[in-house]
């Protein structure tokens, strides 16, 4: 479980191939921040750009380490196949720890496109368009995680091609996190609220299937 606060942002260091055919995942290895890496062990979880992966080695001289990703994780987000590419950083929820952002599981829901993101005032207005499934979770001050970022939705609007929602940015969001490198046409990882997944999940079962009587 995680939170949607990035403690730190890495890069892909190294990309290597698990196997010879597309049936094959990768091996990641990813440089993080200096102390980053610190309180990590063997088999702990970190989220890589909002999806949860399994920490399998550790060089802490070199504050790197290594994930395995299959090939159905890899054909389900977006970047985590390039070398070099900077990516959002955050270690598993602690039970003492703040929550500060909201509960979020690791377990990318889709990929949105970016169709706008410019500058308005201070901030940053970051437009995304969420595939049609999606947008009936989406809601006007509910919460989205965009690659691995905790956010709040600011407008909603509906097509046949999708669901096109707004976020503000502030300055700190896009100089501590890796959302600053994004540009239209760039795509991003996609987790919907947990609370608004349940909440779709009672809205959806009958009665008759919530209370079934035992023989």
């Amino acid at each position: 479980m995680f939170t949607g606060i990035i403690t730190g942002v890495g890069r892909i260091a190294a990309l290597h191939a698990l196997g010879s055919s597309l049936d094959h995942g990768k091996r990641l290895t990813v440089e993080a921040p200096a102390g980053f890496l610190d309180d990590v062990g063997l088999g702990d979880s970190i989220a890589l750009n909002g999806a949860c992966m399994t920490v399998t080695t550790l060089d802490l001289p070199q504050h790197r380490f290594t994930i395995d990703i299959s090939a159905e994780s890899l054909s389900k987000t977006t970047g985590l196949d390039r070398v070099d590419h900077r990516i959002n950083l955050e270690k598993a929820l602690r039970a003492h720890d703040r929550l500060g952002g909201h509960i979020v599981s690791g377990h990318v829901d889709g990929m949105g496109t970016v169709t706008r993101f410019d500058r308005v005032g201070e901030s940053w207005e970051l437009r995304v368009i969420a595939p049609p499934a999606l947008g009936k979770y989406l809601a006007y001050k509910g919460s989205i995680t965009v690659n691995g970022v905790s956010l709040t939705v600011n407008s909603v609007a509906d097509s046949a091609d999708g669901c096109t929602f707004s976020i503000n940015l502030i300055p700190h969001t896009v100089e501590n996190t890796s959302l600053g490198q994004l540009t239209a046409g760039s795509q991003v990882n996609l987790e919907i609220d947990t609370v608004a997944r349940y909440v779709e999940r009672m809205l959806s079962a009958g009665l008759t299937d919530t209370h079934k009587e035992t023989a």
